[in-house]
């Protein structure tokens, strides 16, 4: 029999939300920053950082409620099966799991090819060369968590440390010699408020949206963080409130040492930052740093999406295989291993910019209005039910996320759009013909063979 074994809740709040940090930054706002200020046209792109800071913060009450409710492995899969419940529940969160499969994996792809770009302004590589270092890193990191989880959780405030202490240089070196006239002159035609305007705020609210991910990533470790239902909520407001403020005074200082054109053509934006601050080797070592965070993220990253094939495969909604968790170390180590197989392949086969995009819209409607649309459905349907952590201002934050995330949605390039909606009507039609007739089982009822 496939006996799954119990998690250990072995994350305090500090590890949780450094976890959550690191995964936040990676190597999104190094690689995002250029197609953010291309995308505005100047420094009115730092709307898109506050859009991107607001949707974070209105998304992740709904997370806080549910994660408090549920604090258990599998984050949004258990959330959609509880607010839905019945067929309908089953349904949704069976297509999170197929989404997931295929989005988790180009999450933590964008993550080392993105460190690979950047390593190139440390060493010049080939295309080919990149390729090998970005599948590297996927084994690597995959090797780094094949662990119990109080030792990562260990290594996660570690990597935290640096990558804090990386954006304070950052920002504080800005201000040696900050020019106000760059950083905040606008062109007239900035705020002209055309359809032109809205779709460039669209397209690069989706760059900064990518670079704010993961402040929900302690809801996929739900079940292996100590005192849920303070803590989850608390890691969410801290990892988000911190992340939007670092996030903000990056752009305003990078904005006030460099014409905004130049920051739009840039590849390593923040390598020619710091190189233009002080020198070349200072700026070698900045770019180290970074490829320290990136690292950093994909570790965490692929942390918490583990955990979601496990989550599934426990109840029958997944292949029970993915139900095992190691004899000695007590983690989800055949969930892990996949994650990381398909996660190597994506990263040999798929280009940044395209990734990016895809990982946004893909989620868009099972999982992040999905989600907001049923925490209002079960506020509706169970208004007196126990709520350890209540969102504030209810219904506000789930309906203005709806509408920000339909607003990125609707504004991106329509191939990623149709490829979105393509990927959730064959996700029905799997589940019509395969999960919904008992194709597989609970872990638990399934022979080991």
């Amino acid at each position: 029999m496939i006996t799954p074994g119990k998690l250990i809740r072995g994350l305090s709040l500090t590890q949780a939300t450094s976890v959550n940090m690191i995964y936040m930054v990676g190597i999104g706002p190094f690689i995002t920053i250029p197609f953010v200020v291309g995308a505005m046209k100047g420094p009115q792109c730092m709307l898109a950082w506050l859009l991107g800071a607001l949707l974070a913060f209105m998304d992740g009450s709904v997370w806080a409620e549910l994660g408090a409710k549920w604090p258990e492995a599998g984050g949004s899969y258990v959330f959609l099966q509880k607010l839905y419940n019945n067929k309908w529940g089953r349904l949704m969160s069976f297509l999170l799991i197929w989404q997931t499969c295929i989005q988790a994996p180009l999450v933590i792809a964008s993550g080392a090819i993105g460190f690979a770009k950047y390593l190139t302004y440390l060493i010049p590589l080939t295309d080919l060369e990149k390729k090998g270092v970005s599948g590297a890193l996927v084994v690597l990191v995959v090797i780094m968590l094949y662990r119990e989880v109080t030792s990562i959780g260990k290594i996660s405030v570690f990597l935290w440390i640096v990558t804090g202490l990386t954006f304070l240089w950052l920002i504080g070196s800005g201000f040696m010699g900050f020019d106000a006239k760059k950083a905040f002159t606008f062109s007239k035609d900035a705020f002209d408020l055309s359809p032109i305007f809205f779709v460039g705020l669209g397209q690069a609210s989706l760059q900064t949206v990518y670079s704010y991910l993961g402040y929900y990533n302690v809801c996929n470790l739900g079940g292996e963080i100590e005192n849920p239902e303070r803590n989850i909520p608390r890691a969410i407001f801290i990892s988000i409130a911190g992340i939007a403020v670092l996030y903000l005074g990056m752009q305003l200082v990078v904005l006030g040492a460099m014409p905004w054109q130049k920051i739009a053509g840039s590849e390593f934006v923040i390598s020619s930052y710091f190189e233009q601050i002080y020198n070349v080797p200072v700026a070698n070592f900045a770019t180290a740093l970074i490829l320290i965070i990136a690292a950093a993220s994909l570790f965490a990253g692929t942390l918490g999406y583990s955990r979601i094939p496990y989550a599934a495969a426990l109840d029958g909604n997944f292949f029970p295989v993915f139900a095992k968790t190691h004899p000695t170390k007590k983690f989800p180590h055949v969930s892990l291993l996949v994650i990381g197989g398909i996660s190597f392949a994506f990263s040999l086969l798929f280009k940044l910019q395209d990734v990016i995009k895809a990982i946004i819209t893909m989620r868009i409607l099972v999982q992040f209005v999905g989600q907001s649309a049923g925490v209002l459905y079960w506020h509706y349907i169970k208004p007196k039910e126990e709520r350890p952590y209540k969102m504030k201002l209810f219904p506000i934050p789930a309906i203005l996320g709806i509408v920000i995330w339909l607003f990125i949605m609707f504004t991106s390039d329509f191939k990623f759009i149709a490829g979105a909606i393509g990927i959730i009507l064959l996700g029905a039609i799997v589940y019509i013909t395969m999960v919904n007739k008992q194709f597989f089982k609970p872990a638990l009822n399934v022979a080991d063979n």
